[in-house]
């Protein structure tokens, strides 16, 4: 089928398949489900964080268990928002308004700083996990020149 003939179909389709209150119901449930699906992400990621949390608090393990759990809820939080900010970016998708465009692009701002610095800080968690596996005896150092 050449883009001709997909042209002269598409024209032939009567507006009330394609109208835009139409379409604008679809994105509409799909923004919902994308919603979901982020809330559904950051509950399973929090539920997760605290049976680790409280199994390491009763097992009394050392405090880099509690950065381990800190480091998958981070994980969580990240892929959470990521689904978030693509949700307000499909609210916007279909003919928006100067005002929709601003409120998406604070909504955007604020979500992707909240990213990055929650990536910066998983980063340098990560890299000081690693550290103390390579080098165990790091800690035991560390912790008796602190005190």
């Amino acid at each position: 089928m050449t883009v001709l003939t997909m042209a002269r179909a598409a024209a032939e389709v009567p507006d009330s398949i394609l109208s835009e209150d139409l379409l604008r119901r679809y994105v509409d449930l799909l923004v919902r489900l994308v919603e979901a699906a982020g809330a559904i992400v950051i509950f399973l990621g929090a539920v997760l964080a605290a049976v680790k949390f409280v199994r390491a608090a009763f097992r009394g393990r050392r405090s880099e268990e509690f950065v381990r759990v800190r480091l998958g809820l981070g994980r969580y939080l990240t892929l959470g928002l990521e689904f978030q900010l693509a949700s307000d970016v499909l609210s916007t998708a279909i003919a928006p308004t100067f005002g929709e465009i601003g409120k998406l692009a604070a909504i955007a701002a604020i979500r992707t700083l909240l990213n990055y610095f929650l990536g910066k800080e998983i980063d340098h968690e990560r890299a000081e996990v690693e550290e103390e596996e390579r080098d165990p005896d790091r800690t035991s150092r560390s912790s008796a020149t602190d005190t």
